[in-house]
């Protein structure tokens, strides 16, 4: 099969995909690039890189789209199904990555260690400062929005912390992610607004749909109690930004964010966001799943759904129904 690698992987899983395939290594492709590139390939790795409809009108024999992570909101998924392209994706690779993030910014945030650092770096001593002020985890109640793997991964880890866990019920949640659930000591209630007024910390895991852009926005806010730590690791256009600074001091809040409403699609570019400059706010660059186990376990998952599709399989496709539909 011909690939188009458009993202970096690691040299031995390339080495490993060169074996089987024909590869075309191209980690440094834009959305841009992509129309130009794609060519007879018949499938296209791709992990953060836009995949658009110009992309799929330039293709001549794709059958595949494989995004190396969980989210599809940077692909046109309906598009590639009305052509017959398939787009699977490799949940749950990267979930222990994300929650050691989501943990590291609510421990950044409770204990202002970014503002210590940048304070010792300036020669100055501040412990009668920062020696106040911190509530520690234990004993705290940490509102889950999302409960797919790197939900569930980030509670596993608050449980560590004796912290008391809550998540919204759902009937169409599956037995199995029902058991891991309470087997971590989750408390259910009925949804988002009664998980604001339940917890002091609210971190979300949810996907980009419809029903989640903007679900961090006023009418949420309106119920999150004061002195709440939000956080955001999953898709930037959960955040209602324009709300969100409104919200921050009036409600005593702080947010620590992975991802923006609107980051750079670029690795290395100026970005002049009043929301990740805000002081309140503790941010980094949607790095992550960017751990060396998180590559590593993408990586597999790359190689082993390639060799999946091969033999006729489509794992953990998203767009099966359209498929069915243009047969």
């Amino acid at each position: 099969m011909r690939v188009l690698v458009a993202d970096r992987l690691p040299e031995t899983h390339v080495a490993a995909l060169e074996e089987r395939h024909v590869v075309t290594y191209e980690p440094s492709l834009a959305s841009g690039d992509l129309p130009s590139a794609i060519g007879e390939h018949e499938a296209l790795v791709v992990r953060s890189t836009q995949v658009r409809s110009d992309c799929l009108d330039a293709a001549t024999h794709l059958r595949l789209v494989l995004r190396a992570g969980a989210g599809t909101d940077t692909i046109d998924v309906t598009s590639a199904g009305e052509r017959g392209i398939a787009v699977c994706n490799l949940p749950g690779r990267n979930a222990v990555a994300v929650a050691e993030l989501a943990m590291g910014l609510l421990l950044a945030i409770d204990r202002r260690i970014p503002d210590q650092v940048r304070d010792l770096r300036d020669g100055v001593w501040r412990k009668g400062h920062y020696a106040s002020g911190s509530r520690g985890i234990a004993g705290r109640s940490v509102g889950i929005a999302g409960l797919g793997q790197i939900g569930l991964a980030f509670a596993a880890r608050l449980t560590a912390f004796e912290a008391n866990v809550f998540s919204v019920g759902s009937p169409r949640r599956d037995a199995e992610r029902q058991q891991r659930a309470e087997s971590l000591g989750i408390r259910f209630v009925d949804d988002f607004e009664a998980l604001a007024e339940a917890c002091d910390v609210l971190s979300f895991h949810l996907p980009s749909v419809a029903s989640t852009r903007a679900v961090i926005g006023q009418p949420l806010l309106s119920h999150v109690q004061p002195g709440t730590i939000i956080l955001n690791t999953s898709r930037g256009d959960l955040v209602d930004a324009p709300a969100l600074l409104a919200e921050l001091e009036p409600r005593d809040l702080y947010v620590g964010l992975d991802v923006y409403p609107d980051e750079p699609s670029a690795p290395e570019a100026e970005f002049a966001s009043e929301l990740a400059r805000h002081p309140r706010v503790y941010g980094t660059h949607h790095v992550g799943a960017s751990t060396a186990q998180a590559q590593e376990a993408v990586a597999d998952g790359v190689v082993e759904l390639l060799e999946a599709f091969e033999r006729g399989e489509r794992p953990h496709c998203v767009n099966e129904d359209l498929l069915r539909t243009h047969a």
